[in-house]
């Protein structure tokens, strides 16, 4: 289920909004109301393997509770982290990783091992980084092991966060499994922040992602270096809106409940380096693999050539987080690598002497050839789009129809002239300027806002199923 399908807004929504605001005033009941629907949730996208989730659940309840236990016997309480991280791992590696292993153990050593495919769990990779995140906390002292089994229930599966983040660490949300107040200007703020991103998600990324999948579908030879660009291009807008709009609805949906998410989007493209770029993309995911696998790792405190090893380790893993595939390892071992060049003098020298344009110009330049690899069904189609993108002659090739005419519709030229405005905070805090300035401002705003509702819910009662990129992962 999907935050902009119709059995979400029409169905699933108003159900667990009726049943948390009219059943108790009880927090736990509440809670138990959020749990018992977040379960729902998974199990219409993924009913197979609710078992799984649920055992995740259960098992890093007791790890929990264990490893507090152990917590004054040094050796014992890294033996017990070192199970439980083992154990969760383990799982997303078997149920992730597996067919991609085998296919690549046959291809190098000329084996024929058999297994069937094993289909991957919706939202593993981010429950799993819950539960993780958990653990480590609990070890690092940094809180308790939640006795309160549908609390620490609520926090893996809470369905704002659980297919497709943000990733929320334990200690962020613990105290509103415990006390949390219902404030009409919060879930006043939270249905706006929601309708935003279901507004990012029809009205930019959808129509960008008819572009970008004709031209990323296409015959090599039906395409040239300007299609191509016109494809990552659209793919650029496409990724951003589609993720961030739905970090926008989950944080939204959050507010309405009472909690408050971290914030996991800040205008990445007006970045003036890859290394601005990650402190403003996916903020959960970079902030979770710096304060788990790269401090742990020595961070900044160990010698140049080991802080460039783990940095370019941790985009690695990133990469493969990301995706069973070769063009996620290489994605990510692409940013590491700008990364570590960016720590060298010289060229953070040469960066800084160029103007701030120019800057951003690069970081767009890097991220958007990263996302060729990040978009293209494998490697070699995408190896294909770079021979295109890199080295065509640019011969005439006619434009596709379905491209000519999707690119001169009206509704297409309004979603770039939206994109365009959107992407850089300037529009949000000119606004939030003059709304301070003129209070009636407020109120038109927030009639524009359900206007765009009604339109955006009109857009979705004609548009096929197009889910969230992030999903996949």
């Amino acid at each position: 289920m999907i935050f902009s399908s119709n059995i979400f807004l029409y169905i699933f929504l108003p159900f667990v909004l009726g049943f948390y605001f009219t059943i108790s005033k009880s927090l736990n009941i509440k809670n138990y109301i959020l749990l018992i629907f977040s379960l729902i949730f998974y199990s219409f996208g993924e009913i197979n393997y609710l078992w799984l989730l649920t055992l995740s659940v259960i098992a890093n309840y007791f790890w929990g509770i264990f490893l507090e236990k152990k917590l004054h016997h040094n050796s014992q309480k890294k033996l017990v982290i070192f199970l439980a991280i083992t154990f969760n791992i383990g799982l997303l590696a078997f149920f992730k990783y597996s067919n991609f292993l085998i296919k690549n153990f046959n291809n190098i050593f000329n084996l024929n091992i058999d297994l069937e495919p094993i289909v991957f769990p919706l939202g593993i990779s981010f429950f799993t980084f819950h539960a993780i995140s958990y653990l480590v906390d609990i070890y690092r002292n940094k809180c308790l092991a939640q006795r309160n089994f549908a609390k620490l229930a609520l926090y893996i599966c809470f369905f704002p966060q659980l297919i497709a983040g943000p990733i929320v660490r334990y200690n962020f949300i613990a105290k509103y499994l415990t006390k949390r107040k219902h404030f009409n200007y919060a879930i006043a703020f939270g249905i706006k922040i929601f309708i935003i991103g279901l507004a990012k998600k029809v009205i930019i990324a959808n129509p960008m992602a008819e572009i970008a999948d004709v031209i990323f579908n296409a015959s090599p030879s039906d395409i040239n270096r300007y299609l191509a660009m016109l494809g990552i291009f659209c793919y650029s807008l496409q990724i951003y809106f589609d993720f961030s709009g739905y970090s926008d609805m989950a944080y939204g949906l959050a507010r309405i409940f009472g909690f408050r998410f971290p914030k996991n989007f800040n205008y990445p493209y007006i970045a003036l380096s890859i290394k601005d770029f990650w402190r403003r993309w996916h903020i959960s995911l970079s902030t979770w693999f710096r304060d788990y696998v790269y401090i742990p790792l020595g961070g900044n405190k160990v010698s140049f050539v080991r802080q460039y090893f783990n940095l370019i380790l941790v985009f690695f893993l990133c990469g493969l987080w990301h995706g069973a595939s070769w063009n996620f390892v290489i994605w990510g071992l692409f940013h590491g690598i700008f990364l570590v060049l960016e720590r060298f003098h010289f060229f953070k020298k040469l960066l800084n002497y160029f103007p701030k344009i120019f800057q951003n110009l690069y970081m767009l330049i890097v991220v958007m050839m990263g996302w060729v690899l990040f978009r293209s069904s494998d490697l070699s189609s995408a190896l294909i789009f770079y021979k295109i993108l890199l080295f065509d002659n640019v011969n005439f090739v006619s434009i596709p129809h379905n491209i000519f005419r999707l690119v001169n519709s009206h509704f297409f030229q309004f979603s770039l002239a939206v994109a365009l405005l959107s992407y850089h905070p300037f529009l949000k805090n000119y606004l939030i300027k003059l709304i301070r300035k003129y209070k009636n401002l407020q109120t038109i705003f927030d009639i524009i806002l359900l206007l765009c509702l009604f339109f955006v819910l009109i857009r979705l009662s004609s548009q096929t199923y197009n889910p969230f990129i992030y999903f996949q992962f």
